[in-house]
């Protein structure tokens, strides 16, 4: 068997427009689960934010979370590891964000949290409200995010997002030039603060390894610029049809989109 673990990203990867796993998908990770391999959700949100997938995959693994800024055990309900900010660091971000026309959560220990709504806060209530209760995501309405940063043990990372590309963009960079903290990319209006040194691919690389096994047996699917360091680092590095231009030259092969049965087919080739 050529592969041993199968790194999935979430959103535009393993889910389709309605975020939900197709049952094709789930079919052939069912097969490979049972002919022991592992499989391993590698993703940009919240720990809080994965439950529904987690555990319709009926995994026993650690979930990498916000782009491997930390795995979490599900299992011991306990981060594994992690390099989150620093306290200062995360006030001042708070601090710069009031100056720009910018929508952002903030993701604490066991939470996700935001000052004002906007459009992205009432589209994660949207989707949380059609989920049973037990796994509805934690989002916290705060009265500022320094209160929220005071109280908290760990700021995993501030997910903000504009369709001011311009202000977006000045605002990563003043971020990455005064604080030194990591600005990638998750979609074209989205950028992720984050710990310099946090990837997807390096936090990959730290659970992988730690189960004595290579990276080049593994086979990670992805979409979008924040899974090029996961991409690159695997055995088998497979870009969505769906992803742009930038992601899929990164990747060892492209596949359909999404929409499509791709990843099973995939899979079922590679894997089984």
């Amino acid at each position: 068997m050529k592969y041993q673990i199968i790194a999935l990203d979430l959103d535009g990867t393993l889910l389709n427009s309605q975020k939900q796993i197709l049952p094709e998908s789930l079919e052939a990770l069912t097969q490979a689960r049972k002919q022991g391999v592992k499989v391993i959700i590698v993703t940009g949100r919240h720990h809080v934010a994965i439950h529904p997938f987690y555990q319709a995959l009926q995994l026993d693994t650690p979930a990498i979370c916000c782009n491997g800024t930390y795995s979490y055990d599900y299992q011991k309900q306990q981060v594994l590891s992690g390099t989150p900010l620093t306290k200062t660091q995360a006030i001042r971000v708070a601090q710069l964000l009031r100056d720009y026309p910018i929508q952002s959560l903030m993701y604490i220990d066991n939470a996700m949290t935001f000052e004002q709504r906007d459009d992205n806060i009432t589209r994660w209530y949207a989707w949380s409200e059609r989920l049973p209760e037990n796994q509805r995501p934690n989002i916290l309405h705060v009265d500022t995010f320094e209160t929220a940063i005071n109280n908290a043990e760990n700021v995993w990372k501030f997910a903000t997002s504009s369709e001011d590309t311009d202000a977006l963009n000045h605002f990563s960079a003043l971020i990455e030039d005064e604080l030194g903290l990591s600005c990638e990319r998750s979609w074209h209006n989205q950028i992720d603060l984050a710990q310099q040194g946090n990837s997807k691919g390096n936090r990959l690389r730290e659970w992988v390894e730690s189960q004595g096994i290579s990276m080049d047996k593994v086979i990670a699917f992805g979409d979008n610029l924040n899974d090029v360091s996961m991409l690159t680092q695997v055995g088998l590095g497979v870009a969505m049809g769906n992803s742009n231009q930038d992601v899929k030259v990164h990747a060892d092969m492209v596949i359909g989109e999404n929409e499509t049965p791709a990843i099973a087919n995939t899979i079922r080739q590679y894997v089984l």
